[in-house]
């Protein structure tokens, strides 16, 4: 008994040792949080009641006041008008860009860690190299979108100089940079896939595209909700693209939310108002991302439910 009791003491002093240990490895990560994260966060929100021009100490309480003149601001509109066309491109192109990319590697294609490598490669290249190069590309006069197109007798147009064409010269852009990265996790939930589905599904007769269709495409529902979710904060808060390649022309043409809530508050000094757009926006990325979760990760099917 008194041995039990000894060795019950021991294992307590133990596992407060490494209770102690635990949070001690834990504090540096917790203040880090805590400074450069939480604190910020909470802050851009009482800001967002203020009015501050950075230069001065004074914070003058104004309420919802930036929040009303941010709905009765056209550019602001316009931001909003510029982000939901490109979220729509970026979102829609990437998916299916890497999904076929990862469909293409899954099964049937030669030397295919060579070309996952190659598929990879824009994903760890700098977004600013990738910007600044992609702008050499679409350059008018002498980019080899040009050249190219001139080969089979077309003009091209002035991409990142004309209101019509700079959004698709970024879209295009950012699907080059970021179908890789979610090509990797499509092929994840491919490999993931048991093969005894396409064993029974070809017993009974069914072609490729009908065990795409009714397979592979249903149980990487919960897959694409999670790309989709991804693609819609990163496509939601879009700027260094924007700012390198456009800076948000030619005509505010492609300035989306975060480019314009930079110009107010880093430009314009207007940080109370900046942290208001701020919160909108998380406001509204938080809104859509639970909607994507809901209605695109759904229930899993009669399949699913099976795997």
């Amino acid at each position: 008994m008194k041995s039990a009791v000894l060795k019950s003491l021991g294992c307590r002093r133990y596992k407060s040792e490494d209770t102690r240990v635990a949070y001690a490895f834990l504090f540096p990560s917790a203040v880090v949080f805590l400074v450069f994260t939480a604190f910020p966060f909470f802050y851009s929100l009482y800001l967002s009641f203020h009015e501050w021009n950075i230069l001065t100490p004074a914070k003058p309480f104004v309420g919802l006041g930036n929040y009303a003149s941010l709905f009765r601001d056209p550019d602001f509109w316009n931001a909003v008008k510029n982000t939901l066309i490109y979220s729509a491109g970026a979102i829609l192109g990437t998916t299916l860009t890497s999904l076929a990319l990862a469909l293409l590697l899954w099964k049937g294609l030669r030397a295919r860690n060579f070309f996952r490598t190659v598929y990879f490669l824009p994903v760890v290249t700098s977004l600013v190299v990738v910007a600044i190069v992609w702008s050499w590309i679409f350059d008018p006069q002498f980019g080899l979108a040009n050249k190219l197109l001139k080969l089979i007798g077309i003009n091209g147009p002035a991409w990142l100089y004309s209101p019509h064409w700079a959004m698709f010269a970024l879209v295009f852009t950012s699907i080059w940079k970021h179908s890789g990265y979610y090509m990797v996790i499509f092929l994840a939930g491919l490999y993931g896939i048991p093969e005894v589905f396409y064993e029974c599904a070809e017993i009974d007769g069914a072609n490729g595209f009908q065990k795409l269709w009714h397979i592979t495409l249903p149980l990487l529902r919960r897959v694409t909700a999670l790309v989709m979710v991804m693609l819609t904060i990163n496509s939601f808060k879009v700027f260094t693209l924007v700012y390198v390649m456009t800076g948000g022309g030619p005509m505010k043409s492609t300035e989306t939310i975060v480019n314009y809530l930079y110009r107010q508050g880093f430009e314009s000094f207007r940080m109370g108002y900046a942290s208001a757009i701020a919160w909108v926006l998380f406001i509204v990325i938080l809104l859509v991302s639970l909607f994507q979760m809901k209605f695109i990760g759904g229930r899993r099917s009669a399949i699913g439910q099976q795997y």
